[in-house]
């Protein structure tokens, strides 16, 4: 008799969810008729009463409140995660903040740099950019501006409840974190609903790329209804896998939608192949992307629950390990495509493609570390796991952030309709976050690889050199959080200062969207 592993089940109830989302959207969503439409729409705006009318509904609007919120957390991250980089070596930096109730860890101003900078920074500029770039492929508007614009300080409240919850994961008896979780999925439903009814409203065929970043704004949904139908949230291999179901679903499609939405608008230039976006969009669904860390402590702690030891079958262990090997097909599809497409030198000016550029170039390499560490842990051999947490930091600092802020820049004036403050700062922001991003997290890469093979070695007494290489990561590193802070005021003073973007200069995806009109009103009796 053959015995399925959750881990198995998992997958293929991940997969099979897709496949299903698919179909039903290739066949026009009938789901959605006219009266589930009203319905959706009665939900996203006047069920929320007087509450909708605090925020404009101007074209725009909800793309924009997303993205400057997620320059702002990303600024907060990179200074939560600097400050945990520096306490690592000096414990009592902070330690005259004590006497205010406030004496943080380095382990805890990590772990709130990571989840500020993954769900505040990037998730939140990632889904700013889709609530653009969709209805733009897809020639219609926005479902509901208003709704999503509200939406994005709802989310950006979780992300407050995760800052405080990554202090302090209990207080009165209450596990703040799940608090956060729960805000979490209320605002991404909402923002599932309203880029449904934005689908449903097409004048065509989708796009491959809307595909990248439809598929990837469901996938978080797939992944809670195969980790939850199967009970692997509970166990160690579940909640490892569900970390990575999230990072190549949510994380890795919407990324590379966003990315080479983003290249083709800043170059001029058409996408170079869309055989390789569909490569990307398939690799990216069907096999695991090793970035980020090598166990599921934090997918625990975010649903309240046990943080089990990861211990998988050696069949698991074979399939998993191909799997995130086999992704290095779409990383490389993707990596290729972006970077033919903004080819053309003219396009180093434009803001926003220096730090795409960035984020490709590092993509590659750090996959070939993480898939490293990934595979050594499932394994269960933990010969390199010391080198986890800078590979993790690398994967973030050096690939995801470049990447989703890179994009962000090269759609500001699509978005607001004027141009960045000063284009002078954007560069010097980038010239700073590149080496500090780079030099200051290899750096810490070598004082773990140091210390680990002392630790090997039994050498007891630390090493000095280990010690100065910390230092000079963390200082390097603090040039980061000076280039998000320009960046950051950059994009805000932007809103108010920067030049206007006319209609005959204002840029375009080479992806071409027909016109379409929208369905008639619903009456009431026949929602009835």
């Amino acid at each position: 008799m053959i015995v399925i592993s959750d881990v198995i089940n998992t997958l293929a109830i991940f997969w099979l969810s897709a496949l299903i989302f698919y179909i039903l959207v290739h066949r026009g969503l009938w789901i959605f008729s006219d009266v589930a439409r009203t319905m959706g729409m009665f939900m996203l705006e006047k069920a929320l009463g007087p509450g909708i009318e605090l925020v404009e509904g101007r074209t725009g609007s909800a793309a924009r409140a997303w993205i400057l919120q997620s320059v702002l957390w990303m600024m907060i991250g990179a200074l939560f995660t600097f400050e945990g980089m520096w306490l690592a070596h000096e414990p009592t930096a902070l330690h005259s903040l004590s006497a205010w109730g406030y004496d943080p860890t380095a382990e805890t101003l990590a772990a709130t740099g990571k989840a500020v900078t993954t769900f505040g920074g990037i998730s939140m500029a990632l889904v700013g950019c889709g609530l653009h770039i969709l209805p733009k492929l897809l020639g219609t508007g926005l479902a509901s501006e208003r709704n999503a614009t509200l939406v994005s300080f709802l989310y950006s409240g979780g992300i407050f409840v995760y800052l405080v919850g990554s202090h302090d994961p209990v207080i009165l008896g209450i596990k703040v974190l799940v608090i956060g979780t729960g805000i979490h999925v209320l605002a991404m439903t909402a923002i599932v609903i309203n880029q449904l009814l934005t689908v449903s409203n097409r004048s065509g065929s989708i796009p491959i790329p809307a595909w990248l970043i439809l598929l990837g704004l469901m996938a978080e949904s797939f992944n809670l209804i195969a980790s939850i139908s199967t009970g692997g949230i509970n166990e160690g291999d579940g909640q490892w896998l569900m970390y990575r179901l999230q990072g190549s679903g949510f994380i890795f499609l919407s990324l590379a939608g966003v990315v080479l939405y983003a290249s083709s608008v800043g170059s001029g230039n058409p996408l170079w192949s869309k055989t390789l976006v569909g490569a990307t969009l398939l690799g990216g669904l069907f096999t695991l992307n090793p970035f980020g860390a090598n166990h599921g402590t934090l997918v625990a702690d975010l649903f309240g629950l046990d943080a089990a030891e990861l211990s998988m079958a050696s069949n698991d262990t074979v399939i998993l390990s191909f799997l995130m090997a086999l992704a290095s097909m779409p990383i490389i599809a993707f990596v290729a495509n972006a970077m033919l497409t903004i080819r053309d030198s003219s396009s180093s000016s434009t803001a926003g493609m220096s730090e795409i550029n960035l984020g490709l170039m590092a993509m590659i390499p750090v996959f070939i570390g993480s898939l490293f560490v990934q595979t050594d842990t499932v394994s269960g051999t933990d010969a390199i796991s010391g080198l986890s947490w800078p590979i993790e930091e690398m994967s973030r600092w050096a690939v995801m952030v470049p990447l989703s802020l890179g994009s962000v820049l090269a759609l500001y004036p699509s978005i607001t309709g004027r141009e960045l403050a000063s284009a002078e700062r954007s560069r010097t922001a980038f010239w700073l976050m590149g080496p500090a991003v780079l030099l200051g997290l290899m750096l810490s890469l070598t004082s773990s690889a140091i210390d680990m093979a002392l630790l090997d070695a039994g050498v007891e007494d630390p090493s000095s050199l280990s010690h100065e290489l910390s230092v000079a990561a963390s200082v390097i590193f603090y040039f980061a959080v000076v280039a998000m802070i320009l960046h950051c005021l950059n994009m805000v003073s932007g809103l108010f200062r920067g030049e206007i973007v006319g209609e005959d200069t204002e840029v375009s995806s080479s992806i071409e969207a027909d016109t379409y009109n929208l369905a008639s009103a619903t009456s009431v009796s026949r929602i009835l």
